[in-house]
């Protein structure tokens, strides 16, 4: 296995038995400055109207940016927490996949800077975000 399939079967194993999980989003790539991955819409992820939740859509970005951040990391000693993350939805998904790819803005020693941009099944940008996170020493 080359370094980029490890990397996305590491991420498959850290989302087993988790909200990523329950919704049906799938680590689809990863690399040295990026994270990808791809979430159905459906009765997981609709809202009443039947239309995309936008809470789904920041499960998706906070969940690949976290994940590139914490690559970033040596995760023995550190540990990466969301301090803040925002979201513009700026248009409707109904039904199929919306794709997300998140990449780093900055990787500082104690904060990252993430956006993710996430896409429906023609490449219609859905929802944009963008997430910081802190960047810890575990206990």
């Amino acid at each position: 296995m080359d370094k980029n399939t490890d990397t996305v079967e590491q991420l498959k194993q850290w989302c087993k038995n988790t909200m990523i999980d329950h919704l049906g989003i799938e680590i689809t790539e990863a690399g040295p400055d990026f994270v990808g991955g791809k979430m159905p819409v459906d009765q997981r992820t609709h809202q009443p109207m039947g239309l995309l939740h936008g809470g789904a859509s920041v499960v998706l970005a906070e969940s690949l940016a976290s994940m590139g951040a914490a690559l970033q990391v040596d995760l023995t000693k550190k540990a990466c927490v969301g301090l803040e993350i925002n979201a513009n939805h700026l248009r409707s998904a109904r039904g199929g996949w919306v794709y997300g790819r998140a990449t780093p803005i900055h990787v500082g020693r104690s904060t990252q800077v993430w956006e993710t941009r996430i896409t429906d099944e023609d490449g219609a940008l859905v929802c944009i975000s963008r997430m910081t996170v802190a960047v810890i020493d575990k206990k």
